[in-house]
């Protein structure tokens, strides 16, 4: 079965436009990488775990806060490599620079014999919808543009 990740797609207003809370994965894979390497907060849902909750407890070990607000179901994404992430929108102002991860531990350098930490998501950041599309991770994309039609419906008309 292919494993499934839940994850909150945080977003807050900025003058008269939106933007999109972003992360950075850690490690010494990722360090060079910016475009095409961010994602929205998430990880792998337990077994028997409510995937809501989930994003929630991943959102929290990413990125080292609370997130509570009016949770909105975006979607079902299946990415590349095969896994499936199930993603929520939700509005809420987090301190992109003041943000702490849990870490993992890998053979570094390989071959070694030596284990290094690093972080999970070594930064965060505030992106517009235009320029969220060029770093977000490709198969991660369809998010934002079911975003983007989940606020062209919550706007009232214009008078």
């Amino acid at each position: 079965m292919a494993k499934r990740s839940a994850g909150l797609l945080i977003y807050r207003r900025h003058e008269s436009d939106y933007e999109v809370l972003l992360v950075h994965p850690g490690g010494p894979y990722w360090v060079k990488k910016d475009d095409g390497s961010w994602s929205i907060p998430k990880g792998l849902v337990n077994e028997h775990e409510n995937e809501l909750t989930a994003a929630i407890r991943e959102t929290k070990e990413e990125i080292g806060a609370d997130i509570d607000g009016s949770f909105v179901a975006l979607g079902s994404y299946r990415q590349p490599g095969g896994k499936t992430v199930v993603a929520w929108t939700v509005e809420a102002n987090v301190d992109a620079a003041a943000i702490t991860s849990n870490s993992f531990s890998i053979e570094w350098p390989p071959h070694s014999g030596a284990m290094q930490a690093f972080p999970e998501v070594d930064r965060a950041g505030w992106f517009s919808l235009v320029d969220a599309e060029t770093k977000i991770l490709a198969g991660q994309r369809p998010m934002l543009a079911d975003f983007a039609k989940h606020i062209a419906r919550a706007e009232p008309e214009p008078t």
